[in-house]
């Protein structure tokens, strides 16, 4: 009877087991993993109050951000860590994109669409009382990039993970990212972007995949155990580069990829002789000027100690990655020769060049490979994307600087350049011209390595960015190594994530359009040429201009706040935001603003059209002219603005701080895209893609992926001004005199004595020589000879803008052709011409 009953409580006891267990499962997978408003809630509280340790009286609102961050991972993880086992399982080749930027932004809202999650964020933190929208902005920017260059790399891994293409983004987690800008007295002034301050819910450390890093040291000659001849790096000054995990979401398919980004750290913490000593300061030092190559995005290379540790960024990442590639390549392959098979590299500009030599080194020095052996992996590993042929942009090198840094690269490099020559000198013999052009080694004064040409004789595809692009690259910049190898060279135009410039950035316009046409425009960008023909149904265009003029009242509300400038919402928004560089002529606006404000001035019955002109971005601290060209644009705002003369027709507004959450409010608004650099100097230009998605129309020159704008949707829909790449490079041979376009333009010769004249600063007498200079005895980019014809653009601009139903059918025009322009397109071709990896969601073609 006792046994029994024993047995009786011992079954009873096993089933309540049961029973919790399943409770707890149950309670888990709410927690992790319901995807529905109650979930995320029971989820939210969780976080808040076990990972945070906070409730609802004591959280701020970014704990309540960070919470509601922490629910979203948590239905991330386990979706990242079943992709990973798929492509472990299935030992898939995959795609490695190396960037020294990765401008990713916020990421709480495009993961909540990816996901498929944001209605029920928005529902869960109403009933909870809180705006999802509020929680948003109190994310930190990841700044880490400086603009295009960073911003493609983010869309192009947007699109990896939609595609379902196995990609893994490797580059720097920056202590500090880009400059935080504030405009003080007209001025740029930089301060620090401490965006990891309150911390970054997103990443992941992973200590166990730390990796050595060598610097500095000698390299020593010896035989092996079998008499083979090797080189040695030793002596070596080493540095730990510790990773960080971002997960990578596709597009509503479960798709998880990684962006590992690397952190400095020493490999001792402290010198304990100098510390038991008393010298406190010493026994950390060596700690903090390994941890400083890390720190700050692009350090000031103006200066040798700036360029060193440039340098040491460039290498420390690269290698990190090789040797982490590497060690996943052997947990399935055993064959090193397969290598190409496994893994494809892109090198996204020639920030990462150094990874060339450095796979040389792992496998001819470390693998004990044969030269020949060695160089076959590596040509068939990686690619190369070149962003510019601005000459200052191409990375040259001092041989002292790598010989120092990198001794064993440097030997492995000379000889990469003589077998090279080698070769050409076979194919073009006695052209020794031929060879010091295509030399890696620029021999002068300094001796320097071309980075560039590295790319170029170590990958075996190059690639430029937008068709002009492409073709500059073989005609101009390496024309000889088009001579010598044209099957390397293709173009793959650039293009934008509309999940983020469009979905996210625009909601009401998203809606717009998925209301008439369905969403499989999110997932395939070619779907929207189906809006084309509501351009002639008046119901829709109505919709498209409330869309428009909404979007124009949220931003107005955003600019009243910010800079206590109030703007007239029906007047046209002409926007240019990006980097300030010269080539991109925001002077060249800024002189048209004042040939209108000077109209005004002159003529009762002038017939000058409403506009609010809009500026954003950042000049690079070192870089005098674009400063320079700040500081006018806000002198000529402080004189527009406050002149009633004017009536409110003209406004002038310098937002600060360009950023991604910035731009992601000032796209849906704008109404005119300012394109206008010097045509043969923008390689593509992605901002212009972004304008065009979200309904803007482009004003601009025949350089980048303007021309391929207007092929698109034909040339009455762009406005295209402007000397052809060509005819600049015509009018330079023979010899370009700014004075004589002056001559011919009253209105130019009237601002220049306007600004000669202090009008806009009579409180700092000659600030704005510089640029006046430049422009009568220089003006390298030929703002004078376009001036003119710009100005003549513009005036067909506000004519055509007094038609409000044209102008509407033109924008719905360059929104349905805007489907070439999806990243998902570009990286559709690499995957299929350079990569050869296979994609998933084949769309509709146009």
């Amino acid at each position: 009877m006792i046994l029994k009953l024993i047995t009786k409580r011992k079954k009873e006891s096993c089933n309540m087991k049961k029973i919790k267990t399943k409770a707890n499962i149950s309670m888990a997978n709410k927690i992790y993993k319901d995807m529905t408003d109650s979930g995320l809630k029971l989820s939210f509280v969780a976080n808040r109050e076990y990972t945070l340790a906070k409730d609802r009286y004591t959280a701020t609102m970014h704990d309540d951000y960070l919470a509601l961050s922490l629910a979203v991972r948590d239905r991330i993880v386990e979706r990242w860590i079943l992709t990973q086992q798929r492509y472990h399982d299935r030992n898939v080749k995959r795609v490695y994109y190396f960037s020294l930027e990765f401008l990713i932004g916020r990421l709480l809202g495009t993961y909540t669409l990816n996901l498929g999650l944001y209605e029920q964020a928005n529902n869960a933190m109403d009933q909870m009382g809180l705006n999802l929208e509020e929680l948003r902005e109190c994310e930190s920017d990841a700044g880490l990039g400086n603009g295009g260059l960073g911003r493609l790399a983010a869309c192009y891994l947007d699109s990896m993970a939609t595609l379902a293409i196995p990609a893994h983004g490797y580059g720097i987690r920056y202590e500090y990212g880009i400059f935080n800008q504030k405009i003080s007295n007209g001025y740029q002034v930089e301060y620090p972007d401490e965006w990891l301050k309150l911390g970054n819910p997103w990443e992941f450390r992973r200590p166990e995949y730390t990796v050595k890093v060598h610097f500095n040291g000698r390299t020593q000659a010896s035989r092996d155990g079998n008499g083979n001849f090797r080189i040695d790096w030793v002596d070596t000054d080493d540095v730990l580069a510790m990773p960080y995990d971002t997960p990578v979401l596709g597009y509503k398919n479960n798709i998880v990829n990684t962006l590992r980004l690397w952190s400095a750290i020493a490999s001792e913490d402290f010198d304990l002789s100098y510390f038991n000593d008393g010298d406190y300061e010493r026994a950390v030092y060596n700690k903090m000027l390994t941890e400083n190559i890390t720190k700050v995005l692009y350090p000031n290379d103006n200066v040798s100690q700036g360029r060193e540790l440039r340098l040491k960024q460039e290498y420390l990442f690269t290698a990190a990655s090789l040797a982490d590639i590497l060690r996943r390549f052997k947990m399935e392959n055993s064959s090193l020769l397969k290598f190409p098979e496994k893994a494809a590299i892109q090198l996204n500009d020639t920030h990462p060049a150094i990874a060339i030599p450095e796979l040389m080194r792992k496998l001819v020095d470390e693998e004990g490979l044969k030269w020949d052996e060695a160089w076959d992996i590596t040509v068939r590993t990686f690619a190369y994307t070149n962003h510019t042929i601005m000459p200052e942009a191409l990375e040259c090198w001092p041989v002292s600087l790598i010989e120092k840094l990198l001794p064993r690269h440097l030997q492995l490099i000379y000889e990469i350049n003589a077998r090279f020559l080698q070769d050409v000198t076979i194919k073009f013999p006695c052209d020794n011209e031929r060879l010091k052009r295509m030399s890696v080694i620029e021999e002068g004064d300094v001796r320097r390595v071309r980075m560039a040409h590295l790319c170029v004789i170590g990958s075996h595809s190059i690639n430029g960015v937008s068709e002009l692009h492409s073709e500059l690259l073989k005609t101009k910049l390496f024309k000889d190594f088009y001579e010598f190898s044209p099957e390397k060279f293709n173009n793959k135009t650039n293009g934008i994530t509309q999940r983020r410039w469009l979905q996210k950035a625009n909601p009401k316009l998203s809606s717009l359009i998925t209301e008439a046409i369905g969403d499989g425009w999110v997932s395939d960008l070619y779907q929207l040429k189906r809006i084309l023909p509501l351009k002639d149904d008046a119901s829709f265009r109505h919709k498209w201009q409330e869309t428009k003029l909404d979007n124009k009242k949220s931003l107005a509300g955003y600019i009243y706040k910010t800079t206590g400038i109030g703007i007239d919402t029906g007047s046209l928004f002409d926007v240019q935001i990006k980097r300030l560089h010269e080539y991109k002529r925001q002077l060249l606006l800024s002189l048209y603003i004042i040939s209108q404000y000077i109209k005004i001035k002159n003529d009762p019955n002038h017939g000058v059209s409403a506009r609010t002109f809009i500026f954003s971005g950042k000049a690079a601290p070192g870089y005098f002219m674009a400063k320079l060209i700040i500081k006018f644009i806000n002198s000529l705002a402080a004189v527009v603005n406050k002149d009633k003369a004017v009536g409110g027709l003209i406004k002038v507004v310098f937002l600060e701080n360009y950023r991604v959450s910035l731009a992601e409010k000032i796209f849906p608004a704008s109404e005119l895209s300012e394109q206008i650099s010097t045509a043969g100097t923008e390689a593509s230009g992605t901002g212009c893609m972004k304008f065009m998605v979200n309904g803007a129309l482009t004003i601009g020159t025949r350089d980048g992926a303007n021309i391929e704008i207007a092929e698109e949707v034909g040339e009455d829909n762009i406005f295209l001004f402007g000397l052809k790449a060509e005819e600049i490079r015509e009018i330079r041979s023979r010899g370009y005199n700014p004075q004589e376009y002056i001559a011919r333009s009253p209105m130019l010769q009237e601002i220049i004595h306007l600004i000669q004249s202090n009008f806009l600063t009579q409180s700092e007498l000659g600030i704005f020589d510089p640029l006046v200079n430049n422009l009568m005895y220089t003006d390298y980019f030929l703002i004078c000879a376009d001036f003119e014809a710009y100005c003549k653009i513009q005036d067909a601009v506000s004519k055509a803008y007094l038609d409000d139903t044209d102008w509407t059918k033109k924008s719905i025009i360059n929104v349905a052709r805007s489907g070439k322009f999806s990243s998902d397109r570009a990286v559709r071709e690499y995957a299929k011409d350079i990569w050869d990896v296979p994609v998933s969601l084949m769309p509709t073609q146009a």
